[in-house]
C-alpha cells in the first residue's frame, strides 16, 4: 500500500532556515526550559600578554551538544606599542569582534523572521579606550570603552530605522549595554 507524503518545502530568507526557525520557537514556546544555554570557555596564559582560549562544546536545547569535533582555538595578545608580540587580537578587539558578529547575525536572523530582505551588509566599530582607567591613574576613567560606534551599510528594501531596532534583540548588545553579574574566583597552587 503506498502512502501520500505531504512536504512543504522549507522557506530561505537571508541564508536562514525560516521554517525550521519557526519550528525551533514554537518548540521552545512549549518547552521553555531547552531555552537555556550554557557556553564556556577555556584560557592559558602563554607568555607575556599573549594567551590562548579553547572553545568546544557547550550546553543547550536540554543536551551537552556533541556536533563539534574540532575545538576552535583563539589566540589573543597585545601590539608591541601595549608591550605585546601581535599574536593575535588585543581582548579588546574581541569585545568588538563579538559584539559585531552578534548584531550582524541578529539583524540578518530577525530580518528573517520578519521576511524582510538583505542582499549584503558591511560594517565597521570603532571603539574609544583611555588606558588610565585601566593603568589605575584616574579613578574618573573607566577601565574598559568608554564608548563604541557601530556603523552599518546594508543593502536591503527595509528602512535604517527598522534595520537598527533588529540589531537592538543581540545577546552581546545586550552584554555590553547592561551590566552583567560576573563572579570571579581564584585558586591557587
Amino acid at each position: 500500500m503506498q502512502t501520500n507524503v505531504i512536504t512543504t518545502p522549507e522557506t530561505i530568507v537571508n541564508g536562514v532556515n525560516v521554517t525550521r526557525m519557526g519550528e525551533t520557537v514554537e518548540t521552545i514556546k512549549n518547552d521553555p526550559k531547552i531555552a537555556k544555554f550554557q557556553f564556556r570557555a577555556q584560557n592559558k596564559w602563554i607568555l607575556g600578554a599573549h594567551n590562548q582560549t579553547t572553545i568546544h562544546g557547550f550546553y543547550g536545547a536540554g543536551a551537552e551538544d556533541t556536533n563539534r569535533t574540532e575545538p576552535f582555538i583563539l589566540d589573543a595578545d597585545e601590539a608591541p606599542v601595549l608591550l605585546g608580540e601581535d599574536k593575535g587580537p588585543n581582548p579588546v578587539e574581541y569585545a568588538l569582534t563579538a559584539l559585531i558578529a552578534c548584531m550582524t547575525t541578529t539583524m540578518v536572523y530577525h530580518a528573517a523572521a520578519q521576511g524582510i530582505r538583505i542582499e549584503a551588509i558591511e560594517s565597521t566599530l570603532e571603539g574609544n579606550l583611555d588606558l588610565q582607567g585601566f593603568l589605575g591613574l584616574r579613578a574618573d576613567i573607566r577601565k574598559g570603552y568608554e564608548n563604541i560606534t557601530v556603523r552599518f551599510k546594508v543593502k536591503s528594501d527595509a528602512s535604517p530605522e527598522v534595520l537598527a531596532a533588529l540589531t537592538k534583540n543581540s545577546p552581546v548588545y545586550d552584554v555590553v549595554t547592561n551590566p552583567v553579574p560576573v563572579t570571579v574566583s581564584v585558586v591557587t597552587e
